[in-house]
């Protein structure tokens, strides 16, 4: 008897999902609990797990397809003597013979699997479409790329940095295949196109900063900080910091301290429309931007006003890893009272960020360069970063973005009133 897969439930107000893809196909062996599938929400990813142990049956929608919660999108059929039949009938067959297949097998046996197809090491159904097309595309071996994905899946930046690094070397015939494949897939040269779904992640990134550009009045203004004295403070302490805490000492912990501390003395900055009333928070939960493989996450540090630089430190490492990982949970994405996004970490010079409704400001910080600067009347070089604050200009007036601004600045500048309340 046949157990269906069930949609499970996503979180509050989530009603509906996107098949990312299969994680197990027809016929394979699946565990009780085992991911089975992986769906898409507008927030994170959720994997679907086997009701009970058996064969994967028939797929009931496809990659891509919207599903409902409690929706039916397979079955696991009873029963496990065929998958494991059809697993040891190669191995009586090929018992007398063994020894004349082996040495071809541990010389270059993947290269010879037909049309690129995955060679034994890596299951098919492990890999997406996307990374097989890729996989063809390129002529590499599936066998020998290290997955960075979640549960070291492998994805298509992982088949393209394989490719690259094979291009590379100076190992003429495995490169032979590649510009073959190349040729097939592209026959007028290098102007293919790839016409991809955008991601349920992706549309509602997409629908929600296109709505915050139609509703609020957004406005930005920039300042500049000069950060020595917290890179000063950052190389004295970090080893100490780190041996500590265990965790790595980094200026995010600095900015969101002074953030909260800016954000107390200018309150409507940490406030926010709803209807015709404006809502003023007490407290100070901040949305750290984070980059995910799927998209861009905004994970929520609560209480951040009450927390250390260590706590805050080791909370944003753990978003970090768990946003790379996919296992981010919802309720962990909402909310927050102000945002911080740190573009300085891709090299951006500068940028103009925009809020995060129903928020009403964001800050974004930008890479640290050493620039000349006049001090005490001196032409001298400091390590300067740009500061961009994007506000809603129906709640924030530009006085009061401004003074945020140079509170903040004046608290990096100078660490020691974060410690003095000043």
């Amino acid at each position: 008897m046949a157990t269906e897969i069930l949609v499970p439930t996503l979180g509050e107000s989530i009603t509906e999902a996107t098949l990312g893809e299969w994680l197990k196909q027809p016929g394979d062996r699946v565990e009780a609990d085992e991911p089975v599938a992986s769906l898409e929400t507008d927030k994170v990813s959720v994997e679907v797990p086997a009701p009970a142990a058996g064969v994967m049956g028939a797929h009931g929608v496809n990659v891509g397809d919207t599903v409902n919660v409690g929706a039916v999108i397979g079955a696991i059929e009873a029963g496990d003597g065929a998958p494991a039949a059809k697993a040891d009938a190669p191995a009586p067959q090929q018992a007398a013979p063994a020894p004349a297949p082996t040495p071809p097998e541990a010389g270059q046996q993947a290269p010879a699997s037909p049309a690129g197809e995955p060679s034994s090491n890596v299951e098919a159904a492990a890999l997406s479409p996307s990374v097989r097309r890729a996989i063809l595309e390129h002529g590499v071996d599936p066998a020998n790329i290290k997955g960075t994905g979640k549960d070291g899946r492998i994805t298509k930046d992982d088949v393209v940095a394989a490719a690259s690094n094979k291009a590379s070397t100076p190992a003429s015939p495995p490169a032979a295949p590649a510009p073959t494949a190349q040729a097939a897939s592209a026959p007028t040269g290098n102007r293919g196109e790839e016409r991809v779904r955008m991601t349920r992640l992706r549309q509602t990134i997409a629908k929600r900063l296109k709505e915050a550009q139609d509703t609020a009045a957004l406005l930005t203004t920039f300042n500049d900080v000069d950060m020595t004295a917290v890179i000063e403070a950052r190389t004295k302490y970090k080893d100490l910091f780190e041996k500590k805490h265990g965790v790595r000492l980094g200026f995010m912990g600095f900015f969101v301290k002074a953030a909260c501390q800016a954000l107390r003395d200018i309150p409507s900055v940490n406030a926010q429309i709803d209807g015709d009333e404006i809502v003023y928070h007490d407290y100070a939960d901040i949305s750290v931007a984070v980059s995910a493989p799927q998209g861009l996450v905004v994970p929520v540090i609560r209480n951040a006003d009450a927390m250390s630089v260590a706590e805050v430190e080791k909370t944003i490492g753990d978003f970090g890893k768990r946003a790379k990982d996919g296992t981010l949970k919802m309720d962990e994405m909402k909310g927050g009272t102000f945002t911080i996004s740190n573009g300085g970490v891709f090299g951006s010079l500068m940028s103009t960020p925009i809020i995060n409704p129903p928020q009403s400001a964001v800050l974004g910080l930008h890479r640290i360069e050493d620039r000349p600067v006049v001090r005490d009347g001196q032409v001298v070089v400091r390590p300067m970063m740009y500061l961009a604050l994007s506000y809603d200009h129906r709640l924030i007036d530009g006085r009061e973005a401004v003074t945020f601004l140079v509170a903040l600045k004046n608290a990096i500048e100078d660490p020691t009133r974060l410690l003095i309340d000043l």
